[in-house]
């Protein structure tokens, strides 16, 4: 139904009532409607789709201008602006109803350098669950973007081929988290366990990672892309504790896989839009951080990668096989990072990775809002999460032996 008039909504409830006791389902009685007090992860007073276009314009002039100041051989930035505000009015059968206001911007740099015939380009930008005051911030505002698109453009004119073979890689914090996301994330979610086609299926209690990892979902970080106040099945945003000390404690549930299991919802029942059916979904996924000094972890590599920002990646829920791109990644040499890397692969399994994370930072550090996942053909806003990491050693897909 794609009608708020109650005539309307009357019928698609008779209709899909009709349904369910053709499914065999018993009736439910609803006596009364509660309504489901909330947290405020994004309370913003003046959401961005309200202020001027004009204002708009100027941030992206301002990150277009820093972009070509940053260096002559910067021959085009283009940046974007995307913003929107979801409304969220539910009503669940068992009597549950919430209402909620979810802001979202992204905010995206993408700079081009030329000289002596070579051409590369670099990216930035950011954003999350804010108004403008996310550009309030000197180290995300639009100058920074465009400056940080402009240095990695910059750097990759210099960049080596890639060596090939197994060799320690180590992740940088922040954008990293995306290889979790998707290598080890998605095979927490519950629906993939309870049809037993997750590598983890069968696995709770046991020992499935280093013991210096552990996994969470945290819908509760203020201001972050993957942050929600409520879920589209009117369960309130959690942190939920997935992977602990490398045990394996929990999976991400939505009403159904909640039940299967005998336990609550976690949150995690999420959904594009009223057309679609609810999943259980990431939100904000992070490993957290340890004790080690960052440079100390670089410094501990003889010969390996240094792994700064992510593109596409390919992964099996299955087995947790996966190849990912590189667009960032710089070669480790004694202990120093040297030449900037192109064309790097990384290629594993990503409860291997887990298990061969062998030193953690004490930098963790969240991605700035950039992701989105996809699922059976919906997409919802995410993030990721992580601090430096040493995995001892990884199928690097490169040029170079």
């Amino acid at each position: 139904c794609e009608d708020l008039a109650w005539e309307k909504m009357a019928h698609a409830a008779k209709t899909a009532g009709q349904i369910a006791v053709g499914g065999g389902h018993k009736p439910v009685a609803i006596s009364s409607l509660n309504s489901i007090p909330l947290p405020s992860f994004y309370a913003v007073p003046t959401p961005s789709l309200l202020i001027p276009t004009p204002d708009k314009l100027a941030l992206l002039r301002t990150a277009d201008k820093a972009g070509r100041a940053f260096d002559s051989r910067i021959v085009k930035v283009e940046a974007s602006f995307a913003e929107s505000i979801k409304e969220v009015l539910l009503f669940t059968s068992d009597g549950r109803t919430a209402t909620d206001i979810q802001p979202l911007l992204r905010f995206g740099v993408r700079a081009v350098a030329e000289d002596h015939g070579k051409r590369q380009s670099g990216s930035g930008g950011g954003g999350g669950r804010y108004g403008l005051d996310y550009f309030a911030d000197a180290k995300r505002d639009a100058a920074a973007h465009g400056r940080e698109a402009a240095r990695i453009a910059i750097a990759m004119l210099d960049a080596k081929d890639a060596p090939a073979g197994e060799m320690p890689v180590v992740l940088a914090s922040g954008d990293s988290g995306i290889l979790l996301h998707e290598a080890v994330g998605h095979g927490l979610e519950a629906d993939f366990n309870r049809k037993e086609t997750s590598n983890y299926s069968g696995q709770m209690g046991k020992q499935v990672a280093s013991p210096l990892c552990t996994v969470v979902d945290d819908g509760t970080i203020a201001g972050s892309r993957g942050a929600i106040n409520v879920d589209d099945e009117g369960y309130a945003g959690q942190n939920n504790v997935l992977i602990k000390d490398g045990v394996l404690v929990g999976y991400m549930h939505d009403r159904l896989s909640a039940k299967h299991y005998g336990i609550q919802p976690t949150g995690n029942g999420r959904r594009e839009s009223f057309r679609s059916m609810p999943l259980p979904r990431m939100t904000n996924t992070s490993l957290l951080g340890g004790k080690d000094d960052p440079e100390d972890i670089i410094k501990s590599v003889k010969r390996g990668v240094y792994a700064k920002r992510f593109s596409g990646g390919q992964v099996n829920i299955s087995n947790g096989d996966f190849l990912f791109s590189l667009t960032e990644s710089y070669l480790i040499e004694d202990g120093k990072l040297t030449a900037p890397l192109k064309g790097v692969n990384l290629i594993g399994n990503g409860p291997e990775v887990l298990r061969r994370g062998d030193m953690l930072g004490s930098d963790f550090e969240l991605s700035d809002g950039i992701w989105t996942c996809g699922k059976d053909g919906q997409s919802v806003p995410v993030n990721v999460g992580t601090p430096t990491v040493r995995i001892a050693s990884i199928t690097v897909g490169g040029t170079q032996a």
